[in-house]
């Protein structure tokens, strides 16, 4: 009798997931700021202006 009781208890207790597509679009910002690219330009440029100017410092 308990036995039947419990588990008629635990059935009782049917814990439910919902998965819903939501309403709005996702949207991913995807602004990145590449510096490396423009260091490395500007680190080439003042090695050759250095290396035409031995004079410059």
């Amino acid at each position: 009798m308990v036995l039947a009781s419990f588990v008629a208890g635990l059935s009782a207790c049917n814990p439910t997931v919902k998965v819903e597509a939501p309403d709005k679009p996702i949207v991913i910002n995807l602004n990145v700021k590449i510096e490396q690219e423009v260091r490395v330009k500007v680190e080439k440029d003042a090695e050759d202006l250095v290396n035409n100017n031995p004079d410059l410092f």
